[in-house]
């Protein structure tokens, strides 16, 4: 059993919860679910990102505390991760005593070793964005990007860690690692940031301008940098967990990619003498009907309503199939419909009920074993096997003939297309029921024919059991719908109880005859034909 640390960003409680906090919190958890399904004693954490001038400002036009207005927003989004049946084992707050104890244990440590000094510092700050400013930010025209929104000039004194000292060892780790960022464009994008001289990073800020932080040890006078504070937050939840350290995989944004996770964190782990993260995935952004998310506009999809409407793992399954994981995608609601009746309800919902239905009609409610000779099996059947068999290979990545593990499309972060011949695999399914019309052979009297109907019942049951190992990660919810339907309760790794959990799930993905004899449900509405919107 192999350990598996896996985080989110943590979220900016300066507003509430949008599509895109939700798709990366279920890309997550799909990740953390299938390493489940692999064996891993996986540790998924997520939470919420509390300091910071744009929090202390957004109190005050509330005229409320900064620690009041941060409670009602990071229930926010506890909100959304148990809406979206989120698995995360831990939900962390920046203004948590364990956090910020540690926070400020680590800059004692830096400063001790004369990683940290002070100066003078006359430049331009983005409020927005609470980061100082070079020239070389600028567009063309000499203005400045709109992320930034207001930008002044400032003087004023402040603390920097020397982050310039370790530019040379992060471009040599890079090259070193080059799968450490996905996709791998983008370390492309790190190493040609990089080509340039980096700045010291400065890490303070003076409490007559910002109160809401952490303050310094060693100058209580100022507060910790939201940045440096908030990165920590990956070790603060499991600095207590040994086996852990260092993080698997930080699923992140593309927008923080850099410098902050892929330039100030690696250099802050090492100045520490601490391992930086394994690998780090920058996923893209969702547009609106084609437009950029804007609530003011009207142009925005609320995550919660929308799964209230139509469905939690409706809703999970689009933003996993819709996204090529790395790249930007379009959430509309007649693409989203047109999947939904497609693939979810037409093709899986369809599959089901006909296995349940025909099941109950001539089997009296029992799974039956299959009766024709294995070696015997006719076409139909040898190619639904093969057909399943495939894809389990694909998705999971079963050692192929010299008897060497490859990775599968869930490993490799495709869950489109795995997704897609998952799909196709229920089709398939379908199709195979048309070809074997157990409706005709359950009208003939033949005892060929009865044992063809009996074989076919298990056939098609196996196929959903197996296809609803497969699809759990993505659909948790339908997926166990699926095995209660079935009687099925399957012998899988996200059983706490196993212990030789990888041969385990690899039983759960072959072929078999477990379902011989389990009753099943009389019907499952598993998607249910939207209402309209009131």
């Amino acid at each position: 059993m192999k350990n598996f640390y896996i985080t989110t960003a943590i979220d900016y409680v300066n507003g509430s919860p949008h599509l895109g906090h939700a798709y990366e919190k279920v890309l997550a958890d799909v990740i953390a679910r299938f390493r489940r399904l692999q064996g891993d004693r996986v540790f998924f954490l997520t939470g919420v990102d509390e300091h910071g001038q744009k929090v202390q400002q957004s109190a005050r036009k509330r005229g409320i505390p900064p620690q009041q207005f941060c409670d009602e927003v990071s229930e926010e989004f506890r909100a959304l991760c148990a809406k979206l049946n989120i698995s995360n084992d831990d939900f962390i707050r920046t203004t948590e005593p364990r956090h910020k104890t540690l926070v400020r244990a680590l800059l004692q440590r830096l400063f001790d070793q004369g990683e940290i000094y002070r100066a003078e510092y006359r430049g331009f700050y983005s409020t927005r964005q609470e980061q100082f400013l070079q020239d070389k930010d600028r567009n063309p025209d000499g203005t400045w990007p709109e992320l930034y929104g207001e930008v002044t000039e400032i003087t004023e004194s402040n603390y920097f860690f020397k982050l310039r000292a370790y530019q040379e060892w992060l471009v040599g780790y890079l090259k070193e690692n080059e799968n450490f960022v996905f996709p791998r464009y983008r370390q492309k994008q790190v190493l040609e940031f990089l080509a340039e001289p980096l700045n010291d990073l400065c890490i303070s800020r003076p409490k007559e301008r910002l109160e809401w932080g952490i303050p310094l040890p060693f100058d209580e006078n100022y507060v910790t940098y939201v940045w440096f504070d908030a990165l920590v937050n990956y070790y603060t939840a499991v600095v207590d967990k040994p086996g852990f350290w260092p993080a698997d995989l930080h699923v992140i944004g593309k927008d923080i990619l850099v410098p902050p996770h892929a330039v100030y964190w690696p250099i802050m782990l090492k100045a520490l003498g601490l391992e930086p993260p394994r690998a780090l995935l920058a996923h893209g952004w969702w547009s609106i009907n084609g437009k950029k998310m804007s609530k003011s506009t009207g142009n925005f999809v609320e995550p919660v309503a929308f799964a209230d409407q139509y469905g939690v793992d409706a809703l999970r399954y689009f933003l996993i199939r819709e996204m090529s994981v790395g790249q930007d995608s379009d959430f509309s609601q007649a693409q989203f419909l047109a999947r939904y009746n497609s693939e979810l309800a037409n093709n899986l919902g369809n599959l089901v009920n006909r296995v349940l239905n025909m099941t109950n009609r001539f089997a009296g409610g029992i799974i039956p074993a299959p009766e024709v000779d294995e070696g015997a099996f006719e076409q139909d059947e040898q190619a639904l096997r093969l057909s399943w068999g495939l894809v389990c290979k694909h998705l999971i990545g079963f050692n192929d003939e010299s008897g060497k593990r490859y990775p599968g499309a869930y490993e490799k972060f495709e869950f489109h297309s795995a997704l897609a011949s998952l799909f196709e695999s229920f089709a398939a399914t379908n199709t195979y029921i048309e070809k074997r019309a157990p409706w005709k052979l359950g009208k003939s009297t033949a005892a060929s024919d009865r044992a063809l109907l009996l074989t076919s019942l298990a056939m098609m049951a196996e196929a959903l059991r197996i296809g609803a190992t497969l699809l759990r990660p993505v659909m948790p919810g339908t997926a166990d719908k699926i095995f209660a339907a079935l009687g099925h309760t399957p012998h899988a790794t996200w059983d706490p109880g196993l212990n030789d959990k990888k041969e385990t799930i690899m039983n759960e993905l072959t072929w078999g005859t477990r379902l011989t004899g389990n009753k099943v449900a009389e019907s499952a509405i598993l998607f249910p034909r939207p209402e309209p919107k009131k």
